[in-house]
């Protein structure tokens, strides 16, 4: 049926071409955008408009239709003995979903509709394929993320919530930039995989006969700059993790990280604090949010300890040993595998604890130092770390802590971690740029697709993400992999 609908649109643009009509227009100069439109509307004015057609009512030798860009969508009203032969023939051929662009007078109709009355108009795009309301509807989620443009088409609430997303991002720089923050860019191709706990995607570059990863994050990098005397720098930067994919995970992701020198985990607690709730009354107006049936309020934040949590719950220490871990956790039920326990699992069962249990904003302080290989030690109890992570609604959403500056115990570390990780090598040029010197400082890295979830109330990352990573689309004829 799609093929027939198809193969009519493509006779419909035959006739227009040899009607002298091209059908795939060029500029056109717009006085206003719909929304404009609507709200500085007065009657008789002369305005011009485009946008896609999406919805038609033909009466005889007249036409109305809805016009939508943008920003808003507006009612307009076509007649032969207004607009001639020629331009009414060609209203005739259009369709929902073409791309055209209107110039008229307002004027309202008995109902009180805003209508543009049109005196010309010209064809810009010829829709060939159906829009999928006339057809699947857009309900099918595979359909919806794979063709985000019709997702985007078809539905004002996913426009809304990519708008809120870019206002968000916009207002993260804004605040950084007004607090004398410096926005840089650091490479998306690392000589070792580093910065974060994750597994690396792969690749070659040919004209240096190199194996590099693709950046898990960029810390190190921004670290270096803080050792070349860029007291506050931010980036925010696309990572990747070539690992599972849930409604809290894509292998692709937008990351905020930011460091300052002279500061400590606790300045960036307040950093944190400031900005997302910056975030809240800038793009939103307000600072309690619905997530997953959830009042979360910005104006309410809490700080527990990993450690006592740990404590309270499995009775576990940090100084116990790998297998007193395993053993307690045993003890209560927990099903973990025998060996080692990795830092992964134990950042997720941190997760696993937290999760629906508080909405609003919490900090999670007293990290096992082992842990945290790139955080400065407390003074007062060396095995836990000056480090927090931020759970909102259950979900990690920030992690940050005093950075480690001195080389010769971050050298110590990276060899521990590398050997219980069972890998060869560090990152040497990392230690030696600590060995010219790093201020004492805080570092802060936020999950911006997860924010924006909380935010604008979304179930899965996916949703916030224009267009998420998926598995390959079955041939014709295929069942899907």
């Amino acid at each position: 049926m799609i093929d027939e609908f198809i193969q009519q649109r493509l006779n419909q643009l035959h006739e227009l071409r040899q009607a002298g009509i091209d059908g795939y227009g060029y500029r056109f100069e717009r006085s206003h955008m719909v929304r404009q439109v609507l709200y500085t509307f007065q009657e008789h004015a002369n305005v011009s408009c485009a946008g896609r057609i999406m919805a038609l009512r033909s009466h005889g030798k007249s036409m109305f239709g809805d016009i939508k860009d943008s920003s808003g969508r507006i009612q307009f009203y076509i007649k032969k003995d207004i607009v001639g032969d020629a331009a009414f023939t060609l209203a005739k051929k259009l369709d929902i979903g073409d791309i055209v662009g209107i110039g008229g007078e307002l004027f309202k109709t008995h109902t009180g509709e805003p209508t543009i009355l049109i005196k010309r108009i010209e064809l810009l795009a010829k829709g060939i394929r159906p829009l999928p309301e006339k057809w699947h509807g857009l309900r099918d989620v595979e359909i919806r993320y794979r063709k985000r443009y019709l997702d985007l088409i078809a539905n004002d609430d996913v426009r809304a919530v990519f708008t809120a997303r870019s206002k968000i991002i916009r207002t993260i720089r804004k605040y950084l930039d007004e607090r004398e923050y410096l926005e840089v860019e650091t490479p998306m191709m690392h000589p070792l995989a580093g910065g974060a706990a994750g597994k690396p995607f792969r690749t070659h570059h040919e004209a240096l006969n190199i194996d590099l990863f693709l950046r898990i994050a960029p810390e190190l990098y921004l670290k270096k700059l803080l050792v070349g005397d860029l007291e506050r720098v931010y980036e925010i930067n696309r990572s990747f993790r070539n690992e599972g994919i849930s409604t809290r995970h894509n292998p692709e992701f937008t990351m905020l990280e930011v460091y300052t020198a002279y500061a400590d985990y606790r300045d960036v607690m307040d950093l944190t604090k400031g900005l997302i709730t910056a975030v809240a009354d800038e793009v939103f107006g307000k600072r309690t949010f619905m997530f997953h049936e959830q009042e979360i309020d910005f104006n309410t934040w809490e700080e527990v300890s990993f450690a006592d949590l740990m404590h309270r719950q499995y009775g576990i220490k940090p100084d116990d040993s790998a297998q007193q871990w395993l053993k307690k956790l045993q003890e209560q039920g927990v099903a973990v595998g025998e060996g080692k326990i990795s830092r992964t699992f134990i950042l997720n069962l941190v997760s696993d604890l937290l999760e629906f249990k508080s909405a609003h904003p919490v900090f999670v302080t007293d990290m096992y130092t082992e842990l945290c290989p790139l955080a400065k030690r407390k003074k007062d109890n060396p095995l836990l770390s000056e480090r927090f992570e931020l759970f909102i609604g259950g979900m990690e959403v920030a992690n940050a802590y005093s950075e480690l500056n001195d080389p010769l115990e971050q050298r110590t570390r990276f060899q521990d971690q590398a050997q219980d990780e069972g890998k060869t090598g560090i990152d040497e040029s990392f230690v030696e740029a600590l060995e010219y010197g790093m201020p004492p400082a805080g570092g802060l890295g936020i999950g911006i697709d997860r924010l924006a979830m909380i935010m604008t109330n979304q179930f899965s990352i996916r949703d916030v993400i224009l267009f998420p990573q998926l598995k390959a689309e079955a041939a014709a004829g295929e069942p899907a992999t």
